[in-house]
């Protein structure tokens, strides 16, 4: 069955719907609308950074850690005096942060006590295709949930099971900054923006043997834009019909949602009080659509702003510096920042260049006190592979782009919109392939399971952002990349898409099939 746009938003039940007081964004160096918030805003800097909790093992054995998460609404205070209903796990928004060791077998229960179905996915992790949360794995919520008959007629519910899933996690991996959040189907803009996104750190030891910056000094950045409503609650252009909601839709939502409000672990434009040390900051681009360019103000006077020792899925083989950091939905750098640069007393401000008025500031650092400092960057850090484009078997085409399909536009690959009966690509385990990546506006491609390399962009060399092992890879409209990705891991049906999670809900998704 051939479904046109206005079906296919009418079956996924107005996945955005159209609001007064939109404005366009392009030159915030975003793909999408901002969404202005009517409630007051707070002056930035007046609150410190909350970090996440992490979460501790409700039991463990020889081999696997045991943790669980309970998914449900809570009330909290993101702005000063107002309420705001987050849908968070443990009723958090960031969630509670999982700290593991690599070999570590990891079992996590999760309930969902919230309205709707949800999906859990370990972005970054290499698992069993049935725990990676594939969108129409779902868990249903306790007490039954009634769905919408026509998106249910269209788009069927995979292996589904009632209030609970034990999600199964080897982590056979490098260690790395991953991080989990929804993955339901057609709707998860709406319930990552409510808040169902937390950080999994996974060590090993031998990054611990590195010296770098550690404990209270290791900290993770989960940058968010967000908008409010005049009375707190987050403002986000789409309504569930299970929830009531009425099917509609504004075109030009499809581009992606901009929130006006910059959070960093859940708080507006946060400070922190830090010593005259290094820092280690595990930064997670967890904005819906937002791309950020971090810079420091003032930068230091002398030597580089950031020191960049990680990517998406593992340690660099050696240091990379940087004056500023181009950041797309998804991925995750790795960075220190050395304040004995500045004097103690010193307000150094991590701003975003891409963002305009209450988009530019992101947080604060306050250089508070002096400390001794015994971490250290080495010149190396890991031991690198570079694959070989010479063990590649297969080359691959993927075209990313809002195409007429019946005379109606939609985000689609290679001219396709998302069938999760259709597979796009079916690599061999083990084997390495090339595929060359096209956009026609900004898209993230995010692919799950398997991890790459960036080979080039648009025939020359990667980008300064593109080092070390990814998962996801920015690329601008009008460019093209190859990537060339071992399939290492486990078979099974997983999925890669744009990370625009606006244009992934609208079908900017596809199948690959590993044997």
């Amino acid at each position: 069955m051939t479904l046109t746009r206005r079906t296919m938003l009418r079956l996924i039940g107005g996945a955005v719907v159209s609001l007064p007081l939109l404005s366009a964004c392009a030159a915030e160096g975003s793909t999408g609308i901002l969404l202005p918030s009517g409630a007051p805003l707070p002056d930035p800097f007046g609150v410190p950074l909350p970090v996440p909790p992490v979460l501790q093992p409700t039991g463990t054995d020889e081999t696997t850690d045991y943790y669980a998460i309970t998914q449900r609404a809570a009330d909290v205070e993101i702005l000063p005096g107002l309420t705001t209903e987050v849908w968070g796990y443990n009723g958090i928004f960031p969630g509670p942060t999982i700290v593991t060791r690599r070999g570590r077998r990891v079992v996590v229960r999760q309930r969902n006590e919230l309205p709707v179905p949800v999906a859990v996915h370990l972005h970054g992790g290499v698992n069993p295709a049935e725990h990676d949360g594939y969108p129409t794995d779902l868990i249903l919520p306790v007490g039954g949930w009634e769905p919408n008959p026509e998106h249910a007629a269209h788009h069927p519910m995979g292996d589904t099971t009632q209030d609970e899933r034990e999600y199964v996690y080897p982590l056979e991996q490098r260690a790395c900054t991953l991080w989990y959040h929804d993955h339901r189907m057609d709707f998860t803009g709406p319930q990552v923006y409510r808040g169902l996104a937390g950080f999994h750190l996974l060590r090993d030891d031998g990054e611990d043997a590195l010296g770098l910056p550690s404990g209270d000094r290791d900290i993770p950045l989960m940058i968010c834009d967000r908008s409010f409503t005049e009375d707190g609650s987050f403002d986000y252009p789409s309504l569930d019909p299970s929830l009531g909601g009425a099917p509609g839709v504004g075109e030009e939502m499809m581009e992606g949602v901009l929130g006006d409000v910059i959070l960093v672990n859940g708080a507006p434009w946060p400070y922190l009080e830090v010593s005259d040390t290094r820092y280690r900051f595990r930064i997670l681009n967890a904005s819906n659509a937002r791309r950020y360019q971090l810079q420091l103000d003032p930068p230091p006077a002398d030597g580089p702003s950031f020191v960049q020792i990680g990517s998406d899925v593992g340690m660099l083989g050696a240091p990379i510096s940087h004056d500023q950091v181009e950041i797309a939905s998804a991925e995750r750098f790795d960075l220190v920042i050395d304040f004995s640069a500045y004097p103690v007393g010193t307000e150094v401000t991590l701003v975003n260049a891409y963002g305009t008025e209450t988009t530019r500031p992101v947080m604060r650092f306050h250089v508070v006190r002096e400390e001794s400092d015994d971490s250290s960057i080495p010149d190396r850090l890991v031991e690198f592979e570079t694959l070989d484009p010479a063990t590649a078997v297969v080359e691959r085409d993927f075209r990313f782009a809002r195409d007429r399909i019946d005379g109606e536009r939609m985000w689609t690959i290679n001219g396709e919109p998302f069938d999760p009966e259709r597979i796009d690509a079916d690599p061999a385990l083990g084997s390495v392939e090339i595929w060359r990546l096209r956009t026609n506006v900004h898209h993230p491609v995010h692919l799950h399971m398997a991890h790459f390399q960036v080979l080039t962009r648009n025939d020359r060399e990667p980008g300064p952002y593109d080092a070390g092992w990814k998962d996801t890879i920015d690329l601008a409209g009008g460019e093209e990349a190859e990537i060339i990705i071992r399939f290492a891991g486990h078979t099974g049906r997983y999925v890669f898409h744009c990370h625009n999670l606006e244009h992934e809900d609208m079908m900017m998704m596809a199948n690959f099939q590993v044997s």
